[in-house]
């Protein structure tokens, strides 16, 4: 990345830039390039890894199990930015807390490397923690490289950070994905390790040119507020200690002991959240009436998620049983196909983006755009009930088929997901601010928990079957169309904001 540094613009201070933004956003850009590539590369390989046979190295986990454990693993991810947020805030201060993460995410994925169960699951809770307390934080790092919410270079500072999180997910599959299945598990789960190793060096290298903001903690703990944190921690560690420790001894834990609880707490959660919004006494009417318009695009997103981070769980095991790896002559692994998602993002999110501004007035509005999204992904598993009905004869499908899903998912994804962000600051009572931007990270949280649930439910016999997908897509679709048909009335409930 050294090669595109160049000087600064006239009136820019600090030297060499980055693109003509802060140097420092060249760090941040390769810390989260190579943290997304460990991320992704370990995703690429979890169920295939979870459902391989013990004699092709596995743990021969039955497909619905797997994908639940997925479903609910990508939710606590999710789940633990709200935490590792407050860490950022209250603790550590961002920048400190990112060099913690990415300790703790390298070690975790290095734990995976060793071929020992028990060594595999503890890896998999170090990298959930570290991706919580780095997701929010890194971030928040590079808004402090500029001056002000109004400096004219941060849309386009975060558009290029962004990029940085698609590169690394395009490249980890094609990469750590095929050692992974042609060469070792482990050895594949070790390339995320290194992977992290240089993210991790490369952001101590260049820290120095980050903003003096990210070293400051915004509202640090008082004594008293610290230990407080402390004993409730510990009283929870406790609990769940004695909890699954009695489990084990009786001899009655499962991993279902593991994934219900946390399916039906990933669901309840907003729900609790959203109630003790409204309750609040100083919350307006107003501000309540609008809670209640975000309750319909919280909905939304939460099912788009169920669907849409099915990726590496439902649509792998079909990758893998039902469809053929060869195309023109070439031949190549079932994790390649979680690449296609970031690539057709780097492809159409600026021709999206383009369009938008070209229609000017005609722009479809938040509403349009939600209802096309869910509408979309309900109809991307729809072409999956088809596919599964093709090759329900025992004929592997083409390739084809998982390209024009992932396709149509990822126009759904570039309708709904950039502007969730944006609705959630609009929305937000005063008082509430930040933590509804909390709630946006919720609503993967609960619908990851939604797949976890439907998974647990189908079983292991019909976990991809065309039923499985065709009722999800149907339920998806209806609601979509059902958010289309509404929209008036979610308008409404917004107010003043459009």
């Amino acid at each position: 990345m050294a090669s595109s540094l160049t000087k600064a613009a006239a009136g820019d201070t600090g030297g060499k830039t980055f693109f003509g933004h802060p140097r420092g956003l060249a760090t941040l850009f390769m810390t989260e390039m190579w943290e997304r590539f460990s991320f992704y590369g370990m995703r690429a390989l979890l169920v295939l890894y979870l459902t391989a046979q013990v004699t092709d190295g596995g743990l021969a986990m039955k497909a619905a199990t797997a994908t639940a454990l997925y479903s609910v693993y990508n939710a606590t991810v999710y789940l633990l930015a709200l935490p590792g947020g407050w860490f950022g805030d209250r603790v550590w201060g961002p920048r400190k807390t990112v060099a913690i993460a990415g300790g703790i995410i390298m070690t975790g994925h290095f734990l995976l490397a060793v071929p020992f169960e028990a060594s595999f699951f503890v890896g998999l809770v170090f990298i959930a923690v570290g991706s919580g307390l780095l997701k929010s934080n890194i971030s928040t790092m590079v808004g402090h490289l500029y001056d002000g919410p109004n400096d004219p270079r941060r849309d386009g500072g975060f558009t290029i950070f962004y990029m940085g999180i698609n590169i690394g997910a395009f490249l980890a599959p094609l990469t750590i994905g095929t050692v992974g299945q042609q060469v070792n598990w482990h050895l594949g789960f070790a390339m995320a390790g290194v992977g992290m190793a240089l993210g991790l060096a490369q952001f101590l290298l260049g820290t120095r040119h980050l903003s003096a903001k990210s070293d400051l903690v915004p509202s640090p703990l008082s004594a008293e507020e610290r230990a407080v944190a402390i004993r409730k921690t510990l009283v929870g560690a406790a609990v769940a200690t004695v909890f699954y420790g009695g489990l084990a001894l009786a001899g009655a834990f499962s991993i279902d002991w593991v994934l219900w609880p946390m399916s039906i707490a990933g669901i309840a959660l907003p729900g609790l959240y959203f109630t003790r919004i409204r309750r609040d006494k100083d919350v307006t009417p107003d501000e309540r009436k609008k809670m209640t318009g975000y309750i319909w695009f919280f909905v939304a997103a939460a099912l788009f998620w169920m669907i849409f981070d099915q990726s590496g769980s439902t649509m792998t095991v079909f990758a893998k049983e039902n469809t053929a790896t060869t195309l023109l002559g070439f031949d190549f692994p079932e994790s390649w196909f979680q690449s296609l998602n970031p690539l057709y993002v780097m492809a159409f999110a600026p021709v999206l983006a383009a369009l938008w501004v070209k229609l000017g007035r005609r722009n479809p509005s938040t509403t349009v755009k939600f209802g096309l999204g869910l509408t979309g992904i309900g109809l991307s598993f729809g072409l999956m009930m088809v596919a599964m009905a093709v090759a329900s004869g025992g004929e592997k499908v083409t390739p084809l088929w998982l390209a024009s899903v992932y396709l149509i998912q990822t126009l759904a994804e570039l309708c709904l997901s950039p502007v969730g962000l944006s609705v959630s600051t609009k929305l937000a009572p005063e008082k509430y601010g930040s933590q509804v931007m909390g709630l946006w990270f919720l609503a993967v949280t609960a619908g990851n928990c939604l797949a976890a649930v439907s998974q647990l439910v189908f079983g292991e016999d019909a976990v991809g079957s065309t039923v499985y997908f065709g009722s999800i897509g149907a339920l998806a679709t209806v609601a979509g169309l059902a958010f289309l048909l509404m929209r008036k009335r979610v308008i409404r409930l917004m107010g003043d904001v459009h």
